[in-house]
């Protein structure tokens, strides 16, 4: 079997509304998903993380730099070209969007042995160790044309809605400066009650100070995590904030590759590890940093963002993911899913997922498909009405 052709499909619509978080606001929704043809007529999928224009820059590096170093390679030799294409991408950058892109190659790959074993990815990596997942619903963005008190009221609403939607738990976006971010973490534990686990999400926009502030604050509402609060490259300050704090530190999802993870893991700064399997190289990538994870003790609920071919993969990784450390009543990992208006989760695939309705009628979870490779198929009619050049 031999690879004959690599396409990117960037995707986009306008959003009914703006949406936005602590660095931007944006107006469109994008995917860029990945195609990845072989002589014997057998097709992968995969997606890259990156939206808008970076999704067309990333889809230039899969067409015209990936692309010519592997056509006529076996796809299922899929650990010898992860490392023919990152030596030779090494000299233009380890890290960002070269690694974003080889991700949505090495997933396709995956999903091509998957289907020429007749095998979910799952099995290939060695089992399942849970037949569902309980999934969290994230909302609550943030909007351009809205004060701090106009968003809180919404926030009350937005939470209490994705609670009554059945997710297991819900997460937040902040962004507007520490003390109106504080009343907006507020909004949301009187939206959801005092019994029903919430986390925040800052993107990296705080200062280490500003962090401890907003931090001490999330620990008094009783906030699950406290993801992103500060620059990815500050290592030091997570690692301040997580021994100064009693919440749970998360991050990771704009970290690449296993000696990026190294340092982070190493750095003893996060609670919970947060890989983007779309970004960080791959699943080939993500079982090594999985394994550097749990070797320091770290438990991983995975970063999902974008369609529904991300949040496929990341059911056959979470599957596949060992209990760590164990027990009776282990520490389980979870779906994020994404609750706002998005084309690429709901209407993608000939067989969709519906994680909504799963969670509405299963209490918070769904089940992993079980179908060969990633277990979906998007519509390539879909695609075409969709996909911009």
């Amino acid at each position: 079997m031999k690879i004959v052709k690599i396409q990117s499909h960037v995707l986009q619509y306008d959003l009914p509304e703006p949406l936005g978080y602590s660095q931007q606001y944006y107006a469109k929704r994008s995917a860029h998903l990945v195609e990845v043809t072989t002589d014997e007529g057998i097709t992968g999928w995969g997606e890259c993380f990156g939206p808008g224009n970076v999704a067309l820059a990333n889809k230039a590096i899969v067409e015209r730099v990936i692309q010519p170093l592997i056509l006529g390679m076996d796809p299922m030799d899929r650990d010898v070209i992860w490392h023919k294409v990152y030596n030779l991408l090494r000299d233009h950058g380890q890290k960002g969007m070269p690694m974003q892109a080889l991700s949505g190659v090495d997933i396709a790959l995956w999903d091509i042995a998957g289907k020429v074993a007749g095998l979910p990815i799952h099995k290939l990596i060695g089992g399942a160790h849970r037949d569902h997942v309980t999934v969290y619903g994230y909302g609550m963005m943030l909007r351009p044309d809205e004060t701090a008190d106009s968003l809180a009221a919404r926030f009350v609403d937005e939470a209490a809605e994705i609670k009554e939607m059945g997710f297991a738990a819900t997460k937040m976006k902040v962004g507007l400066g520490p003390k109106p971010d504080v009343k907006l973490a507020e909004a949301v534990r009187r939206g959801v009650g005092d019994d029903f686990r919430f986390m925040v999400d800052a993107n990296h926009c705080y200062t280490t100070s500003d962090a401890f502030y907003v931090g001490r604050a999330l620990q008094d509402l009783d906030a699950y995590w406290f993801e992103e609060p500060i620059a990815p490259e500050d290592h030091d300050g997570y690692r301040e904030l997580r021994a100064g704090l009693d919440i749970n530190i998360s991050g990771g999802e704009a970290e690449f590759n296993r000696w990026g993870w190294r340092q982070i893991l190493e750095n003893r700064g996060l609670d919970i590890a947060q890989p983007e399997v779309c970004a960080l190289g791959g699943i080939s990538e993500y079982l090594r940093v999985l394994a550097l994870c749990h070797a320091h003790f770290t438990p991983v609920t995975n970063h999902v963002w974008g369609s529904d071919i991300a949040v496929a993969v990341n059911l056959q990784l979470l599957a596949a993911m060992p209990p760590m450390p164990g027990g009776l009543h282990p520490w389980e990992p979870m779906l994020e899913f994404d609750t706002t208006h998005n084309h690429f989760r709901d209407d993608l695939l000939e067989d969709p997922l519906d994680i909504a309705g799963q969670v509405k009628t299963t209490n918070g979870t769904v089940t992993i498909p079980d179908k060969p490779g990633i277990g979906v198929t998007p519509n390539t009619d879909f695609i075409s009405e969709f996909e911009i050049t």
